[in-house]
């Protein structure tokens, strides 16, 4: 009869501390993971000024082209930086696309045009297309408020006076949106 043969194990000393520096990767990983996509898009959402008169799509007033020009020196920033503006969506109606006109001209771009009755799904495509960045919509009639209630959730009444102010809603992808509302 043979003597057993000595079996030995190997205890791996290491195995502990490359055990922690898997998890310390794997949790690094995770958390650059997590601040990368946490970003936050902000929308700045503008109604014309109100035209006075009787026919179904009015042009902008005098008072309204001023407004359009106040907006144009506002986001018309050409460089990168504060007060660049990412994309521009308008409503389908006169009086927002002559809103919107000195702006586009001074940063020479296109704007997104949506039918005033697809103003949600305009302001899903807009947090869709531009995570993290910055947008502007000029809407009038319903199209503010539906635009706002799908963003933020709240819901605003649309009034007369409602052409002097400005809405920012910030939305981050992880949280709740704010709206703050500013007089332009």
């Amino acid at each position: 009869m043979e003597p057993p043969g000595i079996t030995r194990h190997r205890r791996p000393f290491l195995a502990p501390l490359y055990l922690s520096i898997v998890v310390a990767v794997l949790a690094l990983a995770a958390g650059w993971l997590f601040y990368s996509h946490a970003t936050t898009t902000v929308v700045f959402l503008v109604r014309p000024a109100d035209a006075p008169g009787a026919i179904d799509d009015p042009p902008v007033s005098a008072e309204g082209e001023a407004r359009a020009e106040r907006l144009a020196r506002m986001f018309g920033a050409e460089k990168p930086g504060a007060g660049r503006i990412d994309a521009l969506y308008e409503s389908d109606d006169r009086r927002a696309q002559q809103t919107a006109a000195p702006l586009l001209e001074r940063l020479h771009r296109a704007p997104t045009v949506f039918p005033a009755v697809e103003a949600r799904s305009a302001a899903a495509r807009a947090l869709r297309e531009h995570p993290g960045g910055t947008v502007l919509v000029v809407a009038s009639g319903t199209a503010l408020p539906l635009m706002v209630q799908e963003l933020t959730g709240l819901t605003i009444t649309a009034a007369s006076d409602d052409a002097d102010f400005v809405y920012i809603a910030s939305i981050p992808r992880i949280g709740r949106a704010h709206l703050a509302r500013l007089r332009l």
